[in-house]
């Protein structure tokens, strides 16, 4: 078959060699004038990439799991058409692995003085922020034999935010509310909970809400209905020390409580609640206060975006001192920490009276469904061995949770899958017992 375009073109030109002296060689060098020539003309003819114009545009954050699209608009200012190939450099981490070399390489034809888009989707697989690295331009001459190659800052951030995959429990835990406020045919009464109105008694109804006195101005008999308080006050404390690192599945623990309190918050802002957030190991990594209803969410998950575990021992005592400081009143203060026994036992039941004695607290924990499954395991010596293990790790959590019980902390512990919907449920009945 007869070569066709650039090839035919180096067919021919190869075709014609010529000597030339070469200063410091013993002898003659052949090369090729016509191919040298052809070569210098193709470079002088590609693109300069020095003073190509280049901005983004596109999103500025994304949930963890979700693709995210950054624009980048490069300009051509010379009097040269621009053939170039680009790569757009970011983190590995902001792509699923396996898929950066396609997402972020472009192929760019502008003509002289014109403009054109390119888009780099990202899917990351890491919370935080994501920082564009720099572009690089690889600019053709017309035969593609020489190239001109430069590259480009072009800042741009985009901020993982933390999946909220327990969203989908939030209308079941809305339904259960709802109960709880009396807007359905289920009523709840407490201390601490307000008069609602009064309705006809039905059979199972708790004869102490009997309102004796106006059953006698009626002909039937007459019973109060109650409704939660509002506008309690909930502190949720992220333990953010190295017990928080430890990996549960694919991912650490302190993404688990994040996910936990993410779906307090929406449930206690809905209940008329305000939540608070802070973040600590051995100083404040972060805080938010005074947030209203409405922004409450989008305060929390940047906040926690950027979170990450500190490789530390908590410090109990600054946590319970900056837990005070933000919560001077009375409120429920809901701490995401470790169940492991030498943490709690040494750092923070010495300091919980003084949390507890202000304060309804409730403790929420991660726990390993592996061990679990380890605990199953008789197949064979280790996996007796490792059942033994298993069983001994919960005894221990099981003694250290029945420690801060008797304190009168309310713990919850469970998998990563289930911790949001069980401290969920803790909450709402705190809220129907009245202790909020």
């Amino acid at each position: 078959m007869a070569p066709t375009g650039r090839a035919a073109l180096l067919a021919a030109l190869g075709s014609l060699p010529v000597g030339i002296w070469e200063p410091g060689w013993t002898g003659l060098l052949a090369v090729n004038a016509p191919l040298a020539v052809a070569c210098a003309c193709d470079y002088a003819l590609a693109a300069p990439v020095r003073t190509l114009g280049l901005t983004r545009s596109g999103d500025t954050s994304v949930r963890l799991g979700d693709t995210a699209d950054v624009t980048l608009t490069v300009t051509n200012p010379s009097r040269r058409p621009l053939r170039a190939r680009l790569r757009d450099a970011w983190p590995p981490s902001s792509w699923t692995p396996g898929t950066e070399t396609e997402a972020s390489r472009h192929r760019l034809t502008i003509p002289a003085g014109e403009r054109r888009r390119v888009t780099t989707r990202l899917r990351p697989t890491r919370r935080g922020d994501r920082q564009a690295d720099r572009v690089t331009v690889r600019s053709y001459g017309p035969l593609g034999l020489f190239t001109r190659q430069g590259t480009h800052k072009v800042p741009w951030t985009v901020r993982v935010l933390p999946p909220f995959t327990s969203r989908k429990h939030l209308p079941s835990k809305l339904a259960r509310l709802r109960e709880l406020d009396g807007r359905t045919s289920v009523l709840t009464r407490g201390e601490g909970t307000e008069f609602d109105s009064l309705r006809a008694y039905v059979p199972g109804d708790d004869t102490r809400s009997i309102d004796w006195r106006a059953t006698a101005r009626q002909s039937e008999v007459a019973v109060r209905t109650w409704r939660p308080e509002r506008d309690r006050h909930i502190l949720l404390v992220l333990d953010t020390g190295r017990t928080s690192a430890g990996r549960v599945g694919d991912a650490p623990r302190l993404d688990a409580s994040m996910d936990a309190a993410l779906l307090l918050s929406a449930l206690a802002s809905r209940a008329g609640d305000r939540v608070d957030l802070l973040a600590y190991d051995r100083r404040v990594r972060a805080l938010v206060q005074g947030r209203a209803a409405g922004h409450l969410l989008p305060s929390l998950v940047n906040a926690m975006a950027t979170l990450e575990p500190a490789l530390v021992e908590t410090d109990a005592r600054g946590l319970t001192a900056a837990a005070l400081r933000t919560a001077p009143r009375r409120s429920l203060i809901v701490l995401l920490t470790t169940l492991d026994a030498t943490p709690v036992e040494e750092g923070l039941l010495p300091v919980l009276s003084r949390l507890t004695q202000r304060h309804t607290v409730l403790l929420a924990s991660v726990a390993d469904p592996h061990v679990a499954s380890m605990a199953r395991g008789r197949g064979d010596v280790d996996a007796v061995y490792g059942a033994a293990a298993a069983a001994q790790a919960h005894t221990e959590r099981d003694r250290t949770a029945e420690q801060l019980r008797r304190h009168g902390v309310t713990v919850v512990d469970a998998t990563p899958e289930e911790l949001a919907p069980a401290l969920a449920d803790a909450y709402l009945a705190l809220k129907s017992a009245g202790r909020l």
